[in-house]
């Protein structure tokens, strides 16, 4: 009957923002899938979402079936492989989105800006945008490195538990860049430290000799992110480390809100 169905639309819209709260419950469900770690049982999921345990086992059988979580033999739920692909698309898009932003990094600092995120225990680099000085720094888009001998690594950990980055360094290894490079868990601890104090990362030749990097996380990104400016150390002095940093964290902030206000489209 026709009135039945609009009652059935209108139960299933969220009365607060007119989206479809059927779906916003899936999201939120696999959101805080990801922050248990990937894998959950229904009464975890019930006990963080106050939702009923009827409906998040209907919701669940629904990504079951679209491929987005799998039931594992132990009957407990984990998030599937169809989200990777979902999941690189939008890496992509988010260097893409970001290019904006480090154009204007290059154009007030006058060095090569950089994107990178933390995947898995390394930092990828998925945007750039080069300085207009003839001597300048390079790095390839989707180009791997370890965290520990770079600015953006140090910016990206510094806000992790230090068990964790331990964990991460015994499973990386800390081989040395540079003689400059850190090799040691202390020693890339009390960096982390010192980044937690200043509020930015430095990477003083540690990846390569000749080269200055200063790094800021990206507050609140989807995935842990970092931008960062890279110059050579005749250029990325002190005095400029004074003026450049608060760029930086400006631009990060900016970043921050266009990339985690629902519905807009970051632009420059």
């Amino acid at each position: 009957m026709p009135t039945s169905s609009a009652s059935t639309s209108d139960s299933a819209r969220s009365p607060a923002n007119g989206g479809v709260q059927s779906l916003e419950r899936a999201f939120d469900l696999l959101e805080r899938m990801a922050d248990a770690g990937g894998e959950v049982g229904l009464s975890e999921l019930s006990a963080s979402s106050g939702l009923p345990l009827p409906t998040i086992h209907r919701l669940m059988r629904t990504l079951v079936a679209c491929g987005y979580v799998r039931q594992q033999p132990n009957r407990r739920y984990a998030l599937g492989p169809r989200l990777i692909r979902l999941g690189e698309s939008a890496s992509r898009l988010l260097g893409t989105w970001a290019r904006p932003y480090l154009a204007r990094l290059v154009e007030e600092t006058g060095e090569t800006a950089n994107m990178a995120l933390l995947d898995g225990d390394e930092i990828v680099y998925v945007a750039q945008v080069p300085s207009k000085h003839s001597m300048r720094m390079f790095t390839e888009v989707g180009r791997r490195v370890l965290p520990h001998s770079t600015g953006v690594g140090k910016a990206l950990l510094a806000g992790f538990p230090p068990q964790e980055v331990r964990a991460l360094l015994g499973r990386t290894g800390m081989p040395a860049a540079t003689d400059k490079t850190i090799t040691t868990p202390d020693g890339f601890l009390a960096a982390l430290e010192e980044v937690r104090r200043l509020g930015y990362a430095i990477d003083d030749n540690e990846q390569e000799i000749g080269v200055r990097c200063l790094a800021v996380p990206v507050p609140d990104s989807p995935t842990a992110a970092a931008i960062s400016i890279s110059g050579p150390a005749g250029r990325v002095t002190e005095s400029a480390t004074e003026r450049i940093v608060p760029v930086l964290q400006q631009v990060a902030a900016e970043l921050s809100e266009a990339l985690t206000t629902p519905g807009t489209t970051p632009a420059g």
